[in-house]
């Protein structure tokens, strides 16, 4: 099968594949599966042998992400956590080989892809070991911009999307603020326009990747809240250089994911040109609601990884760690709970790539789209809490990576 990712036309995937096994394995095959293979083979290996309603182009494009992924071990995640730095070479990787544009249009570099086959990329950089800081590097490529493909001019989407896809530039997404939190209608952020420019007055929080981003698509009040007949009107959405002169980004120190940075911003009297606001003024609100769905399960993918991950890790380690004389898999303490994380897993995936295919196929997929995020979010929790339980004291070394998967 011949895809074109990133505008490489005829770039071909592997069509090749793995013998798959019975879809519905007991314990035993996830333990004994994990006995013969490196970590992140051993990580990645299970769901690629055993998804029968995926589609050939999301076998091929698990296939690809996964060997590309291979290449950055659990010492190079630690690496990076330590020394609080963003992994560019996975992010360089990645948009080489055109994976940025996943599901952007083909004329500005993307591949066109669905939502269907990105979900299986960010599940698999997640559960390659990289997890949400390998998947939050580049979540914002993979649908952030999808404001921009609505509703921007031919000239904007040239301008901002490309750039994107090609890895040449890095953009965040500023919405949440100190006060308002999820209500997102109370922002109070504001823009004022005084000719040919705005003027951005207000501050963001929880801001990732805002240390090394070369752009910003930020969210703030044009029209004040008490002179619209709408809450959601009056808010409008800019897509612009991330100005260090005018702005200050202050990084928020984590208990993890420290390659990957979260942010305040603050700006004052901050001058954005015209020519970046995206779409009509005080439509912002419904041009970020474009698309929430589909990130809600990109979002449950990358939970879903995480799941995975730590239900292999556990699975290895009670295979290998022997007390009294035997592994301590072969106690039912230790298989029962992990059995339960796995059929939570599976169920959590079923729903997640049902609301993608819904997405795909043109339909509103907003409640199944919420409950595979949260089954996930729930799943991945209890998959991530077992796997530490299983460890024991082993699960504290950080070099355990229990803490980021």
């Amino acid at each position: 099968m011949k895809l074109g990712f990133g505008g490489h036309v005829g770039r071909t995937l592997s069509a090749l594949r793995r013998p798959r096994p019975d879809h519905f394995p007991a314990l035993r095959s996830v333990v004994l599966a994990v006995k013969q293979r490196p970590i992140h083979a051993k990580a990645t290996e299970f769901l690629q042998n055993n998804q029968p309603d995926w589609t050939e182009s999301m076998h091929d494009v698990r296939e690809a992400i996964s060997k590309i992924c291979s290449r950055y071990t659990d010492e190079y995640w630690l690496d990076k956590d330590n020394k609080h730095e963003f992994p560019l070479d996975l992010h360089r990787d990645l948009a080489n080989n055109g994976w940025l544009g996943i599901c952007m249009p083909e004329e500005y570099g993307g591949s066109a892809l669905g939502i269907s086959e990105a979900t299986v990329m960010m599940q698999t950089i997640s559960e390659s070991g990289a997890g949400m800081t390998g998947a939050s590097s580049i979540h914002m490529n993979i649908f952030g911009l999808e404001p921009v493909v609505k509703f921007g001019t031919l000239e904007q989407k040239k301008r901002m999307l490309t750039p994107l896809i090609q890895g040449k530039e890095k953009a965040c997404f500023g919405v949440t603020e100190p006060n308002t939190g999820l209500d997102t209608l109370k922002l109070q952020s504001t823009a004022e326009k005084r000719g040919d420019v705005y003027i951005l007055n207000g501050t963001k929080i929880w801001t990732s990747t805002a240390q090394i981003a070369d752009k910003i698509l930020i969210l703030v009040r044009t029209t004040p809240l008490d002179q619209v007949s709408k809450p959601t009107h009056g808010l409008s959405l800019f897509y612009t250089t991330l100005d260090r002169t005018a702005v200050q980004v202050t990084e928020i120190p984590k208990l993890g994911r420290a390659a990957v940075d979260s942010n305040v911003i603050f700006f004052e009297n901050w001058k954005v040109p015209a020519e970046d606001l995206i779409g009509e003024e005080g439509n912002g609100f419904k041009q970020i609601m474009v698309g929430m769905n589909a990130e809600r399960v990109l979002v449950g993918a990358e939970a879903l990884g995480l799941g995975y991950a730590a239900l292999r890790r556990a699975a290895r380690y009670a295979q290998e760690r022997s007390v009294f004389g035997r592994p301590i898999g072969k106690n039912q303490g230790i298989q029962h709970p992990l059995a339960e994380s796995w059929m939570k897993l599976e169920a959590a995936r079923l729903m997640l790539y049902l609301a993608a295919r819904l997405y795909d196929q043109g339909h509103s997929s907003g409640e199944h789209a919420n409950a595979g995020k949260y089954l996930a979010a729930e799943a991945a929790f209890e998959a991530c809490e077992r796997a530490v339980l299983t460890h024991g004291a082993w699960a504290m070394p950080k070099n355990t990576m229990l803490r980021d998967i």
